[in-house]
């Protein structure tokens, strides 16, 4: 892991040596600064693990949009400051040696770092609301939404906040098991079950046990499979392929999917029985063309993880590339906007990320939503992106921040 670095932005030098005496020996890179404008410069060549910072310094930070949204920030507050918006913490003056030491245990030791969750919309607040009162509950949880909302991000968040989340975060992507080994993936398999099977296998459910299973894309897993499925969901009990003995699992169920399971289940592709048994408390997550205020602060998210990653000094948007995102319909939702941030990125070595570093057709705007249905509206941007890279669907799904079946089964809708 190396040592975590820790940057304190403090005008106060009897409160900035404090510090540096209580933090000495911790096995931490210490960097101090006085204000706003030396962190910036630091913030170019470095990126931290914890930022201490007075209040001067965070307005600075604000100011010039250069707060790392993946960095735990920490108020270092006077008095009368006044509280501040996304603080992780605040650590009050004067200073103790048991609170700086507290809250170094619970931000660098290993504590999980805060997925980042944006939410400035009403939709999604009131949705992170839900978020906490399901967690605590064990009843199984079904997400729907469009391909690329988040729905994987929602169900680790129900993991995170619940009382399993010392226990396994089990995921199976049932679209992407062939239809032969997803019985052996979910439930285990003896040795000599059949064909290959050389040594005993355990299955996801019993791996989850204790802990939560996430089913993504439920609405693929073969017909075949959903009795036994259903048995597991009520009896929370099954036998390994190939094998006798039951075995008992104690799993909550985090079910996903991008269909219309109402039509499924009118189809015959889904059992009734077992949708109602997963859809005990269901979250339906809003297009991105719904939740207009999330666009902006999710781009800039990416933007600071993107560089952080790539050990690129941190970018910054154009109001010019702010406005083309918000005018975009985003048909591959939140998946496409990062990928639309990380190719602008990488692509572009100039500090400002403008509107021309932005691959998104400006056609595609959400006022034409109006005269236009959003079926042949994705159906256009599909066609178009895929004429973009001369037919490779690969190349395609990637930029539309969709799996390649989910593309092959929309252009098979098409007829293309």
């Amino acid at each position: 892991m190396g040592m975590k670095k820790v940057l304190i932005i403090e005008k106060e030098l009897s409160s900035r040596e404090l510090l540096m005496g209580l933090l000495k020996g911790k096995e931490l890179q210490l960097f101090t600064v006085e204000d706003g404008t030396g962190a910036l410069e630091l913030l170019k060549k470095r990126s931290f693990d914890l930022i201490l910072s007075d209040l001067k310094g965070i307005k600075t930070l604000d100011r010039s949009n250069r707060r790392p949204l993946s960095t735990p920030l920490v108020h270092l507050s006077d008095l009368n400051d006044p509280p501040l918006k996304g603080i992780d913490h605040i650590l009050e003056k004067p200073l103790t040696i048991q609170a700086v030491s507290t809250l170094l245990l619970k931000l660098l030791a290993g504590a999980k770092r805060k997925k980042a969750v944006i939410a400035e919309s009403l939709a999604m607040k009131k949705i992170l609301a839900q978020v906490a009162k399901i967690a605590k509950s064990h009843s199984n949880v079904f997400i729907s939404g469009e391909s690329g909302t988040g729905k994987e991000v929602i169900a680790s968040l129900i993991h995170d906040q619940s009382p399993r989340m010392d226990h396994p975060f089990i995921r199976v992507n049932c679209a992407a098991l062939p239809d032969t080994l997803i019985e052996s993936e979910f439930f285990g398999h003896e040795k000599g079950a059949f064909t290959g099977a050389l040594q005993k296998r355990i299955g996801r459910f019993e791996r989850a046990d204790k802990g939560t299973l996430l089913l993504d894309e439920i609405s693929e897993i073969p017909t075949s499979l959903q009795a036994k499925l259903l048995r597991v969901v009520q009896e929370q009990e099954f036998e390994r392929v190939g094998g006798t003995e039951a075995i008992h699992v104690d799993v909550r169920l985090v079910s996903t999917s991008n269909r219309n399971m109402k039509e499924a289940i009118g189809e015959k592709t889904f059992r009734a029985d077992l949708y109602y048994r997963l859809n005990v408390i269901p979250i339906f997550l809003p297009p991105l063309r719904e939740r207009k205020e999330d666009i902006v602060p999710l781009a800039k998210y990416f933007l600071a993880e993107v560089c952080e990653r790539n050990q690129i000094p941190l970018k910054t948007l154009s109001p010019a590339a702010e406005e083309k995102l918000l005018a975009y319909a985003w048909p591959g939702n939140i998946r496409e906007l990062r990928n639309v941030i990380e190719h602008g990125v990488v692509m572009d070595y100039s500090e400002t990320l403008e509107d021309e570093h932005l691959l998104i057709d400006q056609k595609e705007v959400s006022d034409e939503i109006s005269c236009v249905t959003l079926k042949e509206l994705e159906k256009e941007h599909i066609l178009k992106i895929l004429e973009q890279y001369g037919g490779n669907r690969t190349q395609a799904a990637k930029v539309l921040g969709i799996s390649v079946r989910t593309l092959r089964n929309k252009l098979n809708a098409y007829n293309f």
